[in-house]
């Protein structure tokens, strides 16, 4: 069973206000992004922290959101994929951040057939010249629950997503020229001249 989660827990410090809740034309990122997703025809959760959540609420119904998870203690998308994983222990996880507005629903689609045709991976990703793009993937359940063990055992030295990868089978697809705009996020007020 795959679930999908759109990362809008990060801080937003250098944007000034909350990404997720940016407007593109008519709708917030993080609906843009859910929106994309729905083509896969999978429910959709929207990954927030505490302080997030009541705004959040406004514009999604609330089992949709889910809250960083209080007991673990890192931050960042790997907290967002995590507390996602306990909330939906055996469901794997399709993720994409809030700030790729540009992503087409065809890559995200190309991953999750990537998954029915090589289902022995623990994530399908895709990388840019060799580096992976960790914030559009697929995360297996399994995968997950070897990576939350070495949290929990103090083992995961870094709490990135790129150093989780290092520990998990990665099935990846290097991006042609034309694809590599759809993973452009925009962090700051003078890079959204570009949408």
């Amino acid at each position: 069973m795959l679930k999908g989660l759109i990362l809008c827990g990060g801080q937003s410090l250098r944007m000034g206000s909350d990404k997720g809740l940016l407007k593109l034309q008519a709708s917030t990122w993080a609906q843009t992004a859910a929106d994309k997703m729905a083509a896969l025809n999978i429910p959709v959760y929207i990954s927030v922290n505490e302080q997030q959540y009541t705004d959040y609420a406004t514009v999604f119904l609330s089992p949709q959101l889910v809250t960083d998870n209080s007991t673990l203690a890192i931050k960042g998308p790997l907290l967002g994929l995590l507390s996602m994983h306990l909330a939906f222990t055996t469901t794997d996880i399709l993720v994409l951040a809030c700030d790729m507005p540009l992503m087409e629903p065809s890559l995200l689609q190309t991953l999750q057939l990537q998954q029915q045709q090589q289902p022995q991976y623990g994530a399908y990703i895709y990388t840019n010249q060799s580096m992976p793009e960790p914030l559009c993937g697929i995360y297996t359940s399994k995968a997950l629950a070897a990576v939350y063990k070495l949290l929990i055992k103090g083992d995961l030295q870094k709490h990135s997503m790129k150093y989780m990868l290092e520990h998990i089978s990665v099935f990846s697809t290097e991006l042609g020229e034309e694809q590599k705009k759809c993973f452009r996020n925009f962090n700051a007020h003078a890079q959204l001249n570009g949408l």
